[in-house]
C-alpha cells in the first residue's frame, strides 16, 4: 500500500471572486487487480498495454487505486507531477524477491485484461483474496505457478553436452583428489 499526501491548497473561485482552502488529504492506494478492473470497466481499454496513459487516465487510475473512504473529487485535481511520479514508481515496483526465468520469449499477442488474469487465478486455484495483492506480485505468483505446474523443458543438444562436460570435469577433479 502507498500513502500519498496532497497538501492543503488555496483555491480561487471565479464565480464568487473569493479564495478558499482545501483540506490536506492523505490517500491510501493499492495497485491491484481490483483497481485495474475498475479502471478497465470505465475506459474499455486494457490497462496492461504498450501505449502510455494520458494524464486524465492516470489520475483516474489513481482514483481507482484509492482505498481511503470519502475523498473529495477535487482532491485529485491537485495531484502534482511529483505525486504522479511516486505513484508510477509504486506501480513499477516488483514487490517481491522472486524472479522467474522465462525460457522462451512469448510470441503471443494475447491482450491481457483483468478478466484474463482472473481466469489465470481460477485455473491455477489462486484464492480470490489475492486480487488485492500488488499486481506485479500477483503476476509473479501466476508465473511461479505456471513454471512449477509445467513440464520441464528438454535441454538442447548443446546444453546437454555442456552439462555432461561439466559433470565429467567435476568427476575427474574428484578422482584426482581421491588418488592422492
Amino acid at each position: 500500500m502507498l500513502r500519498l499526501t496532497i497538501p492543503e491548497q488555496e483555491v480561487f473561485n471565479d464565480d464568487t471572486q473569493e479564495f478558499s482552502f482545501t483540506k490536506e488529504v492523505t490517500l491510501q492506494l493499492e495497485h491491484s487487480l481490483v483497481s485495474i478492473s475498475k479502471w478497465e470497466a470505465k475506459w474499455h481499454i486494457p490497462f496492461l498495454r504498450r501505449e502510455p496513459m494520458t494524464r486524465e487516465q492516470t489520475i483516474d487510475y489513481i482514483r481507482c487505486m484509492t482505498i481511503t473512504q470519502n475523498v473529495p473529487k477535487e482532491a485529485y485535481e491537485f495531484l502534482t507531477n511529483e505525486n504522479i511520479n511516486t505513484v508510477m514508481a509504486y506501480i513499477d515496483d516488483s514487490m517481491t524477491a522472486t524472479t522467474v526465468k522465462h525460457r522462451k520469449k512469448s510470441t503471443s499477442r494475447e491482450v491481457v485484461t483483468s478478466e484474463l488474469i482472473y481466469y489465470w487465478m481460477i485455473t491455477l486455484n489462486i484464492p480470490s483474496q489475492y486480487e488485492k495483492w500488488h499486481l506485479n506480485r500477483l503476476l509473479t505468483l501466476i508465473d511461479v505457478c505456471n513454471v512449477k505446474n509445467g513440464k520441464p523443458e528438454k535441454m538442447s543438444r548443446r546444453e546437454t553436452a555442456d552439462e555432461y562436460r561439466s559433470i565429467n570435469a567435476r568427476r575427474r577433479a574428484e578422482a584426482k583428489l581421491a588418488r592422492r
